[in-house]
C-alpha cells in the first residue's frame, strides 16, 4: 500500500495518471455517460462519486496552467439545468484558482474520444462529467 494515495484510486487508474503527459486528458464520468462508445480505454469506479475521485486525483497531478480549459464540464442542454451545487462541489475539489469551463454535449463527447481514458463512476446526477487536462509538474527543490 502506498502512503498518501487515496485508496479509491485503483492501481490501474494510478498507472494511467502516471502515463499521462502534458496536455493529456482524463474523463471522470457519471453513470449515464456513453463511455464505451466514446473511448477504447474505460475504467470502472462504480462505488465512487466523481467529486471523491476529483479530491483523490487533484493532489497527484497539476492541471495545465497554459490553457483556460483545464477542467471542462458539459453545459446543460437548452431547456435543462445543471444540478444545484454540482459546479461548486467540483470547483471546490480543484486546485486553487482553477475554474471550470463548459462545452456543448456533443463537443464533450468528441473531446472524450481523444482522452487517455474514461473513468465511469457511480455518480447519477445529470451532467456529472468532467474532463481534466494534465499540466507540467513543478520542479522539486
Amino acid at each position: 500500500m502506498l502512503k498518501r494515495i487515496n485508496p479509491i484510486i485503483s492501481p490501474e487508474l494510478l498507472c494511467e495518471l502516471h502515463k499521462m503527459g502534458h496536455g493529456d486528458e482524463i474523463v471522470l464520468s457519471d453513470a449515464h455517460f456513453p463511455a464505451y462508445s466514446c473511448n477504447e480505454k474505460v475504467m470502472r469506479a462504480d462505488g465512487s462519486e466523481v467529486s471523491d475521485l476529483l479530491k483523490a486525483i487533484t493532489p497527484l497531478i497539476e492541471l495545465d496552467q497554459y490553457v483556460t480549459d483545464n477542467a471542462v464540464m458539459m453545459q446543460a442542454v437548452e431547456g435543462d439545468t445543471l444540478p444545484e451545487g454540482l459546479v461548486e462541489e467540483y470547483t471546490s475539489c480543484l486546485q486553487d484558482g482553477a475554474e471550470i469551463s463548459f462545452i456543448d454535449r456533443f463537443a464533450f463527447y468528441e473531446r472524450a474520444k481523444s482522452a487517455s481514458c474514461v473513468v465511469v463512476t457511480g455518480t447519477t446526477r445529470k451532467y456529472g462529467n468532467i474532463i481534466l487536462k494534465k499540466g507540467v509538474t513543478p520542479d522539486f527543490q
